[in-house]
């Protein structure tokens, strides 16, 4: 829902004469809250009901978190535009520790991702990770009754909603590489609906609309979901886009990484690129076991 009041916000502004109404909806991917996400159907399960408003006519535009939506969209769907975006890093969160280095051997970390979990094992293989759902007030809920000793949740939520302070350290990429999108948010609307495509451009951030397309094009290639422990960061450097990619095992013991620099106008290519450099190195092994 703030993302929803932010982008309204945002429209009003751009354009006064404009009354944009909120359609709040609950998805399956909020309900579910018992089961780890890569298990009851991924990340498609956040976007369903908001693209049959879409279709029904009773909504006009959808706001999503860029990491929720599904790699490939229905045709009839178009992905307006891309905001710019808000810290895109993971987020360790505790009361009893400063950071991942100082956690004690069995020590607990909770997360909902697979991507996070591998990360985890792989430099930290002394820790115990355990599964994470819910929102996340329910997720710090979860932390402060003693359940883990740690979570790991994406900043850019911390952030939006001002709890910053609950931020013990912020994980650079090296430690923990974020999921393609993270920390951007995207506004989807029927293909069909030029009028809307256009008025949303007030909203475009080319530089983040650059790498959020070249790390969906490489989880794409290597059909990237939520079952997939999986990564993608791009960066603007030197106004080129700086990506990094890496698939691994689930329990971290085989991780495979890479990164290419390439024009922003080429970063769908770049993206693909990327995923091919992988998959010369041994990746499609992985992705076969995980199949």
């Amino acid at each position: 829902m703030w993302q929803a009041e932010h982008i309204k916000a945002r429209l009003e502004a751009a354009y006064p004469a404009c009354r944009v109404e909120l359609l709040g909806m609950t998805t399956r991917g909020d309900q579910i809250l018992d089961r780890p996400l890569a298990k009851v159907g991924g990340k498609g399960l956040f976007v369903k009901e908001l693209e049959a408003a879409l279709l029904e006519g009773r909504a006009d535009i959808a706001v999503h978190s860029m990491k929720d939506v599904p790699m490939v969209m229905g045709e009839e769907f178009a992905l307006a535009c891309v905001t710019a975006r808000e810290v895109p890093l993971d987020a360790f969160v505790s009361s009893r520790y400063a950071s991942l280095d100082d956690m004690a051997p069995g020590a607990v970390v909770g997360t909902s991702s697979l991507r996070r979990e591998s990360q985890i094992h792989a430099r930290y293989p002394y820790l115990a990770v355990a599964s994470l759902r819910g929102n996340l007030d329910t997720r710090l809920r979860k932390l402060d009754e003693g359940q883990f000793d740690a979570i790991i949740l994406a900043a850019a939520g911390l952030c939006r909603l001002g709890l910053e302070s609950r931020v013990r350290a912020v994980l650079p990429a090296e430690t923990s590489l974020p999921a393609a999108g993270q920390g951007a948010l995207g506004i989807e609307c029927l293909a069909a609906r030029a009028d809307i495509i256009a008025c949303l451009q007030v909203l475009a951030d080319a530089d983040t609309a650059a790498c959020v397309t070249a790390e969906r094009a490489f989880s794409r290639a290597l059909a990237g979901s939520c079952e997939m422990p999986l990564g993608a960061y791009g960066e603007i450097r030197d106004g080129s886009v700086f990506l990094r990619g890496f698939v691994a095992m689930p329990d971290g013991s085989r991780i495979i990484q890479g990164q290419r620099e390439g024009a922003l106008q080429d970063a769908e290519m770049l993206g693909w690129a990327l995923a091919e450099d992988l998959l010369a190195r041994g990746a499609g092994e992985i992705l076969a076991e995980l199949a």
